[in-house]
C-alpha cells in the first residue's frame, strides 16, 4: 500500500509544481487577473474526480502491467489503441521526464544560489537556457548524469527502484509539510524580513516587500483567471493517477489496488492547496501574486514556495532541509517515471506491438535492460532539446498535450467498457465518470491549442517555434505507433502469428 501510494504521489509532481508556478505566472497575459492558486487547485481537483473513479474501477477490473494501456488497447483494438497509448503515455512520458530533469537542475541551482548568492555555477543552473548567465550545456550534462544514475539503479538493483521512489517521496512530503509550517509560523513579519533583506543585499528597492505587494491591484479571485490556469495543474498534478494502475500486477493486496489512487489524489490535493494557502497566509495574496508574476524575482532569485519558506524560516538547518527536500521530491518524479514507463513498454512488447526484445528481462539483473537504456537515450535527447535548443523546461510543456488527448480517449474507453461489460449501478457510475472525464480533457486540450506560447514556448530553433517542435513530436509519435503496429503485424503474419488476437483478451498476470 505504502509503495503504491508513494508511486502515485511521485507521479503527481507536487514539489515541481510548487517550484515552477512562477514561470507560468510570468507568462500569463496581463488580461488574466484574479488567479487564485488555492481556488485553481481545488477546481482542478474537483474536475479530476471522474478520472479518479475511472482509474479506481478499471484497475480493480484489469490489474495488469501496463494499466490503462491494456484496457484502452482492448477497447479500441490493436492499431488505434496501441498507437494512442504509445503516443499518449510511453513516448510523452519521456518528454515529461526531460521536463522534470530540467526542473531538478533548476532546483539544485536555486538551492545553491539561495545559500551562495555569488555562485555563478548555481546561477547558470537556475536560469532558463535562453537567458544571459545560464549554462545550458552544463544543465544538459548534469541532467544526463542524474538520469543515468537513476537508470543504473533500476538496471542493476531493480528491487531498490520502488523503495527509492518511496523514500524520496516521503522526504519530499515531510519537507513540504515543514515548509508549510515554516511559512505559517513566520507569518508576514518573516516574509517581509526576508524580502527586505534580499532587497538590501542586492540593492534593488523594487523587490522589497511593500514595493512588490503594492504593485498588484487586481481581485483576489476570478473564475476565468483561475480556470485559465487549469493546464498548469494538468501538466504537473491532478491527471497523473496511472502510476499505481500501471504496476497493478505487482501490487500485493486488493486494498492497495482499490485505494492507492484516491488516497494519493486526496493527499496531494491537501498538500498543494495548503502550500499555496500558506504562501497567501504568510505573504498576503497581493504580495504572492505580484512576486510570482515578477520576472526578476522568478528568474534571478528563483522565487517560489520553497525559496520563500527557506527565507522566511530564518533557520539555516531548516532551510537546508527544505532545499534538500525540494531536490529529492523532484528526483522522486524521475524515479517513478523510469519504473512506470518501462512497464508500459514491457506490456506493449509482450503484445508484440513493440519488438519482443523490449520485454526481455535480464537473467543476471532481473530488469528490462534494453527498455531502460532506450528510456535513457530518448530522455537525454529531449533534455538537450529543452536546455540547449529552446532554453528550459517550459519548452516541453506543449508535449504534454499528448497525454491530455490520451486521457480524453481513456474516458471514452471507460464509457465503452461500461456499456459492454457492466450492469446496474456500476454501469451508470463508470459510464458517467468516463463521459465527464472526456469532457474535462477536451476542454484542457482546447486550452493548450488556444494558448500555445503559454503552455509551450515561442522560442525558435532551426526556424521552428518550441510549441511546434512539441506538436511535431506528438504527431510523429502517433504516426510512428501506427507504422510500428502495421510492421509488426506484417512481420508476425509471415511467421503464422496474428497479433490482433492479443487484443481480444486480457493478458495473463
Amino acid at each position: 500500500m505504502f509503495d503504491a501510494i508513494a508511486l502515485n504521489v511521485s507521479n503527481m509532481s507536487a514539489g515541481a509544481a510548487l517550484a515552477t508556478i512562477g514561470f507560468t505566472m510570468v507568462a500569463l497575459p496581463s488580461s488574466v487577473s484574479g488567479v487564485n492558486l488555492v481556488g485553481a487547485s481545488l477546481i482542478a481537483f474537483i474536475l479530476s474526480i471522474p478520472e479518479i473513479v475511472v482509474y479506481t474501477m478499471m484497475t480493480r477490473r484489469v490489474s495488469r502491467t501496463g494499466g490503462d494501456y491494456i484496457w484502452v488497447s482492448r477497447t479500441y483494438g490493436g492499431l488505434f489503441g496501441s498507437a494512442l497509448s504509445f503516443m499518449g503515455y510511453t513516448v510523452e512520458t519521456m518528454a515529461y521526464l526531460a521536463l522534470i530533469a530540467l526542473s531538478a537542475i533548476f532546483a539544485i541551482g536555486s538551492v545553491g544560489l539561495f545559500f551562495y548568492p555569488s555562485s555563478s555555477f548555481s546561477l547558470g543552473l537556475a536560469l532558463p537556457g535562453d537567458l544571459a548567465g545560464s549554462t545550458p550545456y552544463v544543465q544538459l550534462v548534469v541532467g544526463a548524469l542524474i538520469f543515468a544514475i537513476l537508470i543504473g539503479i533500476n538496471i542493476f538493483k531493480p528491487k531498490y527502484g520502488y523503495r527509492l521512489v518511496s523514500v524520496l517521496a516521503l522526504v519530499g512530503v515531510v519537507a513540504m509539510v515543514v515548509g508549510i509550517l515554516a511559512l505559517v509560523s513566520a507569518g508576514q513579519t518573516g516574509v517581509a524580513n526576508y524580502m527586505n533583506g534580499l532587497s538590501s543585499a542586492v540593492n534593488d528597492p523594487t523587490i522589497s516587500y511593500n514595493a512588490v505587494a503594492s504593485s498588484y491591484t487586481g481581485s483576489t479571485f476570478n473564475w476565468a483567471g483561475s480556470l485559465f490556469l487549469l493546464p498548469f495543474f494538468a501538466i504537473f498534478v491532478y491527471p497523473w493517477l496511472n502510476a499505481g494502475p500501471a504496476v497493478a500486477s505487482e501490487i500485493k493486496g486488493t486494498r492497495a489496488i482499490k485505494w492507492n489512487v484516491p488516497i494519493a489524489s486526496f493527499l496531494v490535493m491537501i498538500l498543494v492547496t495548503t502550500a499555496f494557502g500558506a504562501m497567501y497566509y504568510a505573504g498576503g495574496f497581493q504580495f504572492v501574486t505580484a512576486a510570482l508574476s515578477n520576472p526578476t524575482l522568478v528568474y534571478t532569485y528563483s522565487f517560489n514556495f520553497w525559496t520563500l519558506a527557506m527565507g522566511a524560516v530564518n533557520n539555516t538547518y531548516v532551510a537546508w532541509f527544505l532545499g534538500i527536500g525540494w531536490v529529492l521530491w523532484t528526483l522522486a518524479v524521475l524515479a517513478y517515471g523510469i519504473i512506470v514507463t518501462s512497464r508500459y513498454i514491457f506490456a506493449q512488447a509482450f503484445d508484440r506491438f513493440l519488438p519482443e526484445r523490449l520485454a526481455t528481462i535480464s537473467p543476471r539483473y532481473g530488469s528490462p535492460v534494453v527498455t531502460l537504456l532506450l528510456e535513457l537515450v530518448v530522455t537525454v535527447g529531449l533534455v538537450a532539446a529543452g536546455a540547449v535548443l529552446y532554453g528550459g523546461f517550459q519548452s516541453l510543456y506543449a508535449a504534454v498535450i499528448a497525454s491530455m488527448i490520451y486521457f480524453f480517449f481513456v474516458g471514452i474507453a471507460a464509457v465503452i467498457h461500461a456499456f459492454r461489460n457492466e450492469k446496474g449501478t456500476s454501469k451508470g457510475i463508470l459510464s458517467l465518470s468516463g463521459g465527464l472525464m472526456a469532457i474535462v480533457f477536451a476542454f484542457i486540450v482546447y486550452q493548450f491549442l488556444t494558448n500555445p506560447t503559454i503552455w509551450g514556448t515561442s522560442a525558435t530553433a532551426l526556424g521552428i517555434p518550441g510549441y511546434e517542435f512539441a506538436y511535431i513530436y506528438v504527431i510523429a509519435s502517433f504516426v510512428l505507433g501506427i507504422v510500428i503496429y502495421l510492421a509488426s503485424k506484417s512481420y508476425h503474419k509471415n511467421k503464422g502469428i496474428n497479433i490482433d488476437l492479443a487484443y481480444k483478451e486480457i493478458p495473463p498476470d
